[in-house]
């Protein structure tokens, strides 16, 4: 934290004019979390949080697509919908406005949890019934969420550092297998999956990732991940493996008209079966916006937490007017912010602003799409792992010299760590079930705050609670 006098924050989550002290703001100026960069440097950061999540962000819709029965056509235009909604969704989060928005450099993408669930609606509907009446399972979610946001942002108080830590270090663990995947080409059915060639580059990547890393200064050093991805996209050029076909397919520009596939439909088990996804994300969103509150030194409190699941809510309600699914947080650019330093929300803005243009200009989107998985997997060892380093950094403010404490983290790791070591554990739990147990961060923080519920609270006052900031009202 800085050791300068608090100066008084120039926006809160809640009204976006408040005045609450901020302890790591300086009296010369406001937080880096509220700082405005240089337009090239915004640009280049900005890039940088893109890169980052782009395969994530296409990977839903392509999935989706294929299992409606989508043409290839047709699944582009998905993915350009799914890059537009995203792209509004981080504005909401970044920029906000009234008690919308953590006002924080958070980035909000498709989320994946709805995939499985989404493939079993259509697997239910007729073919072209099924994305109608996905879109109106998806809009009911998100206002569901958006009002259950300030009733789900009190139970911040049952997520002190022993909860925090374990929760934030299972989101670098879970995300670990994506980069190994990545890593291995992306596609478990390609005859070169985890060939030399695949490793070789993503190790490339990394080498070439940690060099920028420690030999440059600066701004430099702050976009060294995005350098990497460009170095190994080079390499990769160079190795033949980098796929330029799609560029010149691809149109110029492209609007995801609202409701292309039809009105939505209302079905009552596809509402319920997406209901229960969101709040799969909004857990996960709560254990991201408190990881990252820690890692900018802006503690995120009851209000802040609100106005983030409020934009969570608020996207994914949005999101299918345009062709888009659920959104949710994206833990891959939590840990980008952790490496980089680069604190500023404005940064996450500006990605949020090439998000929306990727999904009006399809050529574009086809160009950040040439960076190949092994790359992608080689620089997402570095980020997934520094999400997890967070979370060891969080443990050791934990009290862990209590038995109580170990034993919950313990547990709570190892219920967390079960959909990643044995995928299939679950298998024979109803599929309502395994929405929330195959989902390791959800497994594991619904198993933290039990158990900090049953040590640290029931019949004893918590030793390591989080203190909310003086001004916070017990009730938003």
């Amino acid at each position: 934290m800085s050791e300068n006098p608090p100066a008084a924050t120039p926006d809160t989550p809640e009204t976006g004019t408040g005045t609450r002290p901020d302890p790591a703001a300086g009296a010369a100026g406001p937080h880096p979390v509220d700082q405005m960069l240089p337009p090239l440097k915004l640009l280049g950061a900005g890039l940088q949080h893109v890169a980052a999540m782009y395969a994530g962000v296409v990977a839903p819709p392509l999935v989706v697509g294929i299992g409606v029965g989508l043409s290839t056509p047709e699944i582009a235009f998905l993915m350009s919908a799914s890059l537009f909604t995203s792209g509004i969704a981080t504005l909401l989060q970044t920029l906000g406005f009234w008690k919308v928005g953590a006002r924080l450099p958070f980035v909000n993408g498709v989320s994946f949890a709805g995939v499985a669930p989404m493939l079993a609606i259509a697997k239910a509907e007729a073919p072209e019934d099924a994305l109608p009446v996905i879109y109106g399972a998806v809009i009911v979610a998100g206002v569901f969420g958006f009002l259950l946001a300030p009733y789900f942002c009190k139970l911040i108080r049952f997520f002190p550092p022993v909860v925090t830590g374990t929760v934030i270090t299972l989101i670098g663990v879970s995300l670990l297998p994506v980069a190994f995947n990545w890593a291995q080409g992306g596609n478990r059915q390609a005859p070169d999956y985890g060939s030399l060639t695949s490793i070789g580059l993503a190790s490339a990547t990394l080498l070439v990732t940690v060099v920028l890393r420690r030999l440059l200064r600066g701004f430099l050093k702050q976009i060294s991940i995005l350098l990497g991805l460009v170095a190994g996209t080079l390499i990769a050029l160079v190795l033949g493996v980098a796929d330029f076909s799609g560029v010149s397919d691809a149109d110029l520009i492209g609007f995801p008209t609202p409701f292309h596939f039809g009105a939505p439909q209302f079905a009552a088990a596809a509402i319920v079966s997406m209901c229960i996804v969101m709040l799969v994300s909004m857990t996960e969103s709560t254990a991201d916006v408190l990881a990252l509150g820690e890692i900018v030194e802006r503690p995120a409190d009851e209000k802040t937490l609100a106005a983030a699941l409020r934009a969570d809510g608020l996207g994914t309600a949005i999101s299918p007017l345009f062709n888009g699914f659920a959104a949710s947080a994206f833990a891959q650019n939590v840990g980008l912010v952790a490496i980089t330093k680069v604190r500023s929300r404005f940064v996450v803005a500006a990605a949020g602003v090439i998000l929306i243009l990727l999904g009006l200009c399809p050529v574009l989107a086809s160009v950040v799409a040439l960076i190949p998985q092994p790359v992608l997997g080689g620089v997402g060892i570095v980020l997934f792992g520094t999400v997890a380093a967070s979370g060891i950094q969080t443990l050791t403010g934990a009290a862990l010299e209590r038995g109580d404490n170990v034993l919950i983290v313990a547990i709570s790791l190892g219920a967390g760590i079960i959909p990643i070591a044995a995928p299939g554990f679950y298998h024979a739990f109803p599929e309502s079930a395994r929405i929330v147990l195959d989902s390791g961060i959800s497994t594991g923080c619904a198993v933290a705050v039990l158990l900090n519920l049953a040590f640290n609270h029931l019949g004893a006052e918590p030793a390591d609670a989080p203190e909310l900031a003086p001004d916070t009202p017990a009730h938003p």
